[in-house]
């Protein structure tokens, strides 16, 4: 998920030499199997990746306030037996907002079995979400539900969907339950020279508590690969615009993110 879980007063909007050796292996087979380029736009390729994004963003119905925030993201491909997993965590840092008080709100963290195909890959695995935010930061609940995606891929263009589910399990009684489906669609084009163009990182939200769309998003982000030494590292911007205009929620948001990558 994006700037993720946020808390209900602003709405809704996810050891040793063996662990590194399994680590490498996954990380060469994506690598193999698609460009750097493509598989850091992918989120269910083998590649072991930090990231660290600002998100910025103004507000419908709500004149002269903004809000920003700073996403760390960290993804790691193991296997267990002979499945392959991916886990990803999000941890959401608020620096700014006219809500919630400035520090780590709610963390959300997946664990996807993926499956390598001719055309591509799919993945199905749960996403959890964990009250990091506490009462002044977050829903002070927990979550559970199904993940489930696919990237289909050609020379130069990738393309799928991911799609995250989060149900209330346990958490305060006194707040409302979190409850929503999250829907993210893929799409990335290689332009050459370490240069790419897509779809931003569009968290189209459906809230079964109030049975209707909380977050309409439309984007584009725009991505460069450079190495530093032998450090890959993903710059990318992103612009996106929010359709959901009923209440007080994001209108417009912009992102830029720097991604590490660890093709041991």
């Amino acid at each position: 998920m994006t700037a993720g879980i946020r808390s209900n007063r602003a709405r809704y909007v996810i050891k040793g030499p063996l662990c590194a050796l399994v680590v490498t292996c996954l990380s060469l087979s994506a690598v193999a199997e698609q460009s750097l380029e493509q598989a850091a736009s992918d989120p269910t390729a083998a590649l072991m990746n930090v990231q660290i994004g600002d998100w910025y963003n103004d507000y419908h119905n709500l004149s002269s306030d903004s809000a920003n925030q700073i996403n760390l993201r960290a993804a790691l491909p193991f296997k267990m037996g002979e499945q392959q997993h991916i886990m990803r965590a999000t941890v959401p840092i608020i620096t700014d907002s006219p809500f919630l008080d400035s520090g780590i709100s709610d963390i959300t963290v997946f664990d996807l079995m993926t499956f390598n195909k001719e055309w591509g890959r799919w993945g199905a695995g749960l996403v959890g979400l964990l009250p990091a935010g506490g009462e002044d930061r977050g829903a002070e609940k927990w979550g559970l539900g199904p993940a489930v995606g696919f990237t289909a891929r050609g020379p130069g263009f990738l393309w799928g969907f991911f799609n995250q589910n989060i149900l209330t399990v346990a958490g305060d009684d006194d707040r409302a339950d979190v409850n929503v489906s999250v829907l993210q669609p893929i799409v990335s084009k290689l332009l050459g020279g370490g240069w790419s163009i897509g779809v931003s990182e569009m968290n189209i939200t459906y809230d079964w508590e109030n049975s209707e769309w909380s977050n309409l998003p439309l984007g584009i982000k725009l991505a460069k690969m450079h190495k530093f030494g032998n450090m890959p590292v993903q710059f990318n911007a992103q612009y996106e615009y929010n359709f959901a205009d009923d209440y007080v929620s994001a209108e417009w948001t912009v992102n830029f993110t720097l991604k590490f990558l660890f093709p041991l």
